[in-house]
């Protein structure tokens, strides 16, 4: 034998070697009810084709394949997933589902292989939906026929769908389907798919499902939700989930983490609205500055303070010290309420922090502000008695400014009798004797002190609660002019 002879025969075995294998694979066994992935080989008019990796090639009737719009959505080398119908030693009958008959003995196959059958919902019955399956009657459990909760049944009449037979009993009279475990099988496999994909950091579209106390869960794809924690809703403060969402909410989120659960369950994901979008604080050095004059809302209050929101997720401080020139303020409650809208003055920011001080006082003004110049040394004033205290009066002059009468200057006074019978609101007329605006300090007398020469004549408020003791202080002045 030659040299080429032996080539040629070795060839021949590589050849029937190779045949052997390719047969072997094409021989694989495939039954009616088989859900198999093929690949399309070639489109016709009414026929799609599809090699189905073995010796004989499926077919699928095009008018399955089309979309909504009648065009059909595949091309050749398609990969596409069909249930097998039949299959004889020329061709294997493929289809998206079971359609066409409602012969008992194919309702009993489609049953015993679990393969989908096409259906429609004629009528909604106690407890679920009559289904025409092709003429034959069957029940659909209200549970069974989508897989998120149903609302309203009446909004699936007239629908056409695809469905497993879960019960065939009495020879056909008695078919239970459900739409529900067809639906699982897509959905199954998109969530395999989307949690390959899915990493933490990425922004999705998400529908929100359900409100609850801690937050809201959204539907990122059917049958994949996460949760949005209360704190992860907005930038802005929510005491309620409501607040900021409502279900069927269409949004934006962010996903923080994928946590795997224990045994089959999903993994757990953690969402964020407001992560989509700018801190807030990243932008308050920028936007505010010290001395600039604001209006906010009120959105909670503390035993030092309120917290004042002056833009969508930025808040500042007003401190119980800052509320008031013109009372004094014990706790927030007495000058503001949660809602309230106040005008406030930055005093100090510190972004690093994220700390806004602000002043509702300044913003109103300072009424000690040229005090000087509104109380001349001298001056005959009326104020109303605020508080007693051991060494001395406390005189409202106006709100906001105070001065006092000191003890001594009424110990020195033959109407101290009288003027300790005063009691808080009664008036009183008497005269400034020094100002320290900056220390905020008004002293007053009861009669002018030496040099003080515009002050003309010292006369007593004729309030009525004055009573006897306004005729002491005239007669008293009577004396000191003789």
């Amino acid at each position: 034998m030659s040299e080429n002879d032996d080539k040629v025969e070795n060839q021949e075995e590589s050849f029937a070697e190779l045949f052997e294998q390719y047969s072997a694979g094409l021989n694989q066994d495939i039954n009616q009810g088989d859900r198999i992935k093929g690949t399309i080989i070639s489109i016709g008019t009414s026929s799609v084709y599809v090699d189905t990796g073995t010796k004989s090639d499926g077919v699928v009737d095009k008018m399955e394949l089309l979309d909504k719009n009648g065009e059909c959505p595949y091309k050749a080398g398609d990969k596409i997933e069909l249930y097998v119908i039949s299959v004889t030693e020329s061709e294997v009958i493929l289809s998206k589902a079971l359609s066409g008959s409602g012969d008992d003995m194919v309702l009993l196959d489609a049953f015993k292989s679990r393969t989908p059958v096409e259906g429609k919902v004629k009528e909604v019955i106690k407890g679920g939906f009559h289904i025409d399956i092709s003429g034959k009657r069957a029940f659909c459990p209200v549970s069974q026929i989508d897989v998120t909760y149903v609302e309203k049944p009446e909004t699936y009449l007239g629908e056409s769908g695809t469905f497993f037979i879960t019960r065939y009993e009495e020879k056909g009279r008695n078919i239970v389907v459900s739409r529900r475990e067809y639906l699982q099988i897509d959905i199954d496999k998109k969530k395999k798919q989307f949690f390959k994909e899915l990493k933490a950091d990425d922004i999705r579209e998400a529908r929100i499902t359900k409100i609850m106390p801690y937050g809201a869960f959204a539907e990122l794809i059917p049958g994949v939700e996460g949760m949005i924690h209360i704190s992860e809703l907005s930038w802005t403060r929510v005491e309620k989930a409501e607040e900021a969402v409502s279900p069927k909410d269409v949004v934006m989120v962010k996903v923080l983490s994928i946590k795997e659960s224990e045994g089959d369950k999903d993994p757990k994901i953690s969402l964020s609205i407001k992560q989509t979008a700018t801190d807030p604080w990243d932008l308050a050095g920028t936007r505010f500055h010290a001395g600039d004059q604001l209006t906010g809302t009120v959105m909670r209050c503390a035993p030092f303070g309120a917290f004042v929101e002056i833009a969508p997720g930025t808040e500042g401080l007003v401190h119980v010290s800052e509320m008031s020139y013109t009372k004094r303020i014990l706790k927030p409650e007495d000058a503001v309420s949660v809602g309230d809208v106040v005008q406030v003055v930055v005093k100090d920011i510190d972004t690093s922090k994220k700390r806004i001080s602000l002043s509702m006082k300044d913003a109103h003004g300072d009424p000690w502000a040229g005090i000087a110049m509104k109380y001349p040394l001298g001056k005959p004033v009326t104020g109303t008695l605020e508080k007693k205290e051991s060494f001395g009066l406390f005189i409202s002059l106006e709100p906001g400014v105070t001065g006092l009468l000191p003890k001594s200057k009424i110990s020195q006074s033959s109407e101290a009798s009288a003027i300790d019978k005063l009691k808080a609101g009664d008036a009183i007329t008497l005269c400034v004797e020094s100002v320290d605006e900056e220390k905020r300090r008004i002293s007053l007398a009861l009669t002018p002190t030496e040099g003080q020469d515009d002050w003309k004549s010292f006369v007593p408020s004729e309030s009525k609660n004055l009573g006897t003791m306004g005729e002491l202080l005239k007669n008293a002045m009577e004396k000191n002019k003789g």
